[in-house]
């Protein structure tokens, strides 16, 4: 099949387009660095020609409220309109697990409001869910660093390797659309203060992680279960010691 990947260079988007390749498909990588942007609608319709797939793991490049709203606002209704144009039959978007549980953040209300989009689409859709990546602990510890001390609230946290993301956007691209959601998480689940703290003694790094319930995760509140999947959701099996000594990143 043809399958166009929206963001296609980025982390995720690589290694989905990576993937696909090696099962045979005709995977093309559409991003602004490849003359494709979702925005301004450039490069949509020639990218979009013969495809029977349209995979959508492009992010905004600012999380600011406003600023995200309108990218994916934009971007997705640009993306549907060209999908439709060109008859494509199958949208798979990655998303993230929680978002309608804290629609008060400005970036997950964003991740609602494209989801909202894809549905009343008509074209059929699958949606993946996905939890945290690996590739990303270090900037969520950075972001929640105050004085010197990481602030993280005592809340379930369950991250997953960004190659089991892409291995389960690869999966939804090839299959049936579900024309709901499926959600990926990684394969264990502890409390995040916890989490952060291994994570830290095993980076070798000496911040102090502190336990704070009123801590904002990218400016909100996060509930007791709102980054954790439910019931039945496909757990990776890529531990993040085990990642972490792989990118070499581990103390010695």
């Amino acid at each position: 099949m043809k399958i166009v990947v929206i963001g296609g260079t980025g982390l995720i988007g690589s290694k989905v387009v990576t993937k696909l390749t090696e099962h045979g498909h005709e995977a093309v990588a559409a991003a602004p660095n490849t003359g494709v942007n979702t925005l301004t609608g450039e490069g949509l319709a020639e990218a979009l020609a013969g495809a029977q797939v349209v995979v959508d793991v492009s992010n905004s490049p600012s999380f600011e409220r406003e600023a995200v709203m309108k990218f994916f606002q934009t971007s997705t209704g640009n993306l549907l309109a060209a999908e439709a144009e060109a008859g494509v039959g199958h949208h798979v978007a990655l998303s993230v697990v929680g978002t309608e549980k804290m629609a008060d953040n400005g970036y997950f209300a964003a991740k609602i409001a494209q989801e909202q989009l894809i549905e009343k689409s008509g074209i059929p859709f699958s949606l993946v869910h996905a939890t945290q990546f690996f590739e990303f602990v270090k900037s969520i510890a950075d972001a929640a660093t105050q004085d010197g001390t990481v602030r993280i609230a005592p809340v379930r946290f369950q991250p997953m390797a960004g190659e089991e993301v892409a291995q389960a956007v690869g999966r939804a691209a090839v299959g049936t659309p579900l024309n709901g959601r499926t959600e990926v998480a990684g394969p264990d689940q502890s409390q995040m203060d916890d989490f952060f703290r291994a994570a830290l003694a095993a980076w070798g790094d000496p911040r102090e992680v502190v336990t704070d319930p009123q801590a904002q995760y990218f400016g909100s509140v996060p509930g007791e279960r709102t980054l954790v999947p439910g019931d039945g959701a496909t757990l990776g099996q890529i531990h993040y010691r085990d990642w972490l000594a792989a990118q070499g990143q581990e103390k010695k």
